[in-house]
């Protein structure tokens, strides 16, 4: 289940840019230079808070198929099983300012914005919660630390909407930097997982799934245009 919401994900994340959020966001009376250069920007950032582990961390576990010598990845996910939680925190925080961002410029938006950030939270949440017990936690505490961990994104929406909405100017702005998360997160992380399963009987699913969530996004898309 959570190797075709890989697939459903990139499909899903990368439609809502490229069909809806850019297209808003360069369509506003926004500068068309400061977005792009916004754009370029924010990968590079989100780069380099990848490479410090502040927004994602490694979800590896004893027998993911990295050669570590045994109790080493138990050892590493002990020792920032905290780290992770913080971290998901930002990161559910700012998906909530994104969401808010979405729905404020276009509710057809918002839907599709929240329906791609969900479908790439089940699998990392489902990856957290694996580090986390093999960091030691008991599966009610692991449980528990991610709900609150999650719950960051309602704290962040309530602030992204009332602080937005009386700065509207800022919302082209905000979008640009959603899409090139789902960007970065997409191509850097979900399509190289997809990459190492390479059999025909593995690819073909991908692609359909793929297929499936640009079409529900061209299809919502198709009813706000309708």
């Amino acid at each position: 289940m959570v190797e075709r919401m890989v697939s459903l994900s990139v499909g899903i994340m990368l439609s809502t840019c490229f069909l809806h959020a850019l297209p808003e966001a360069f369509e506003s009376k926004a500068d068309t230079h400061a977005l792009f250069a916004l754009l370029l920007g924010s990968l590079l950032g989100f780069f380099l808070l990848e490479k410090f582990a502040i927004l994602r961390h490694s979800h590896h576990h004893e027998d993911d198929g990295h050669h570590h010598a045994h109790g080493h990845d138990a050892h590493q996910a002990g020792k920032s099983g905290w780290m992770i939680l913080v971290g998901d925190g930002m990161h559910n925080f700012t998906d909530g300012i994104l969401i808010a961002a979405a729905f404020l410029a276009n509710p057809q938006l918002g839907i599709v914005t929240g329906l791609a950030i969900i479908a790439h939270e089940i699998p990392q949440e489902i990856g957290d919660f694996i580090v986390l017990l093999n960091a030691g936690f008991t599966r009610r505490r692991a449980y528990m630390y991610n709900l609150l961990s999650s719950l960051m994104a309602v704290v962040g929406g309530v602030l992204g909407y009332y602080t937005l909405e009386s700065a509207s100017n800022l919302i082209p702005y905000v979008l640009v930097i959603a899409s090139s998360g789902f960007i970065y997160i997409a191509v850097s992380d979900l399509m190289p997982q997809m990459q190492r399963r390479a059999t025909l009987k593995e690819t073909i699913p991908q692609i359909i799934l793929i297929g499936l969530g640009v079409l529900i996004v061209v299809y919502l898309t198709g009813q706000h245009t309708h």
